[in-house]
């Protein structure tokens, strides 16, 4: 990202009757995990797995958070070039195509505007290179320039990451036009010092051995040792720093009960809708009352 766009304000002055432009950034390959705007198995039936984004546009249509923003753009980060990604997302893929299944109803509409026209991706090509090597360093450094760029055309002045599957750098180091303007939904506890913190990109697996009695201590080799079992888990509104879920908290929901006999899908459905919707919803809604 050029030195002169860190330093420059693209934020104009607001009157308190003028909504915030709303962006909103996501990895569809993590959607797809969740098996977003699909039928999951779910205690012997069948339930709809809606999307956080899904969510989001009912609450902007219906409730008076629609008041407070306005969704400008839907970014997602994953690369059509990529085979990982494409494996990823072959149920659904890259762009919405009659019959074939998608992460939410093909017809839905937010604030009279159809989602899917919202669709924009910035894809996270330095993906492609080995971790660590000059092309991926490079990479990383010129998607997080697309990324501002889009934003600042969005004019966003407020973000939201749902399972953005990226660590950002440039674009929320202190003193940056977006720093503190970004803000992650996650489907776990992010405060350190609670003892259900979940954090990072295995958060409901994490919390559902928990209540097994056991803590993960090697994701590659699933080596567990064993805890005192915990029964809840959660959902954290939290401003995006250079860590992993490290970022201070704004506001979060606790409310999410889990059975040890729970499957991973089962205890995600509970967590969208006990914990991580509302966390959702009332963060940027304190969010709005605080700007």
């Amino acid at each position: 990202m050029p030195e002169h766009a860190l330093k420059s304000d693209p934020f104009p002055e607001k009157d308190e009757m003028t909504k915030r432009k709303l962006a909103y950034i996501w990895s569809l390959r993590n959607a797809a995990a969740d098996k977003a705007g699909q039928q999951v198995a779910y205690k012997g039936e069948l339930r709809y797995m809606k999307s956080p984004l899904e969510f989001l546009a009912e609450s902007l249509n219906r409730t008076a958070l629609g008041d407070a923003y306005e969704l400008v753009g839907v970014i997602y980060d994953d690369d059509p070039e990529l085979p990982r990604d494409q494996r990823k997302i072959e149920d659904y893929g890259f762009a919405y195509r009659p019959g074939q299944q998608w992460f939410y109803p093909a017809e839905l509409e937010v604030q009279g505007r159809r989602m899917n026209d919202l669709l924009l991706n910035v894809p996270s090509t330095y993906r492609r290179h080995p971790r660590g090597s000059a092309e991926h360093v490079a990479g990383k450094r010129d998607f997080e320039r697309r990324l501002y760029e889009t934003l600042v055309e969005l004019r966003a002045e407020v973000v939201v990451l749902d399972g953005l599957l990226v660590i950002l750098d440039e674009l929320v180091r202190p003193g940056a036009p977006f720093a503190r303007r970004i803000m992650n939904i996650h489907p776990g506890v992010t405060r350190a010092d609670s003892p259900y913190q979940r954090r990072g990109a295995w958060a409901t697996l994490d919390a559902l051995h928990g209540a097994r009695g056991e803590k993960i201590v090697d994701w590659a080799t699933m080596e567990s040792v064993p805890v005192e079992p915990l029964y809840l888990t959660g959902a954290s509104f939290h401003y995006v720093d250079n860590g992993i879920d490290s970022g201070e908290v704004f506001h979060d929901v606790l409310k999410t009960k889990i059975s040890p006999d729970d499957t991973i899908l089962e205890l995600r459905w509970n967590n969208f809708n006990d914990s991580l919707f509302p966390a959702l919803h009332e963060g940027l809604a304190l969010l709005a009352e605080k700007d």
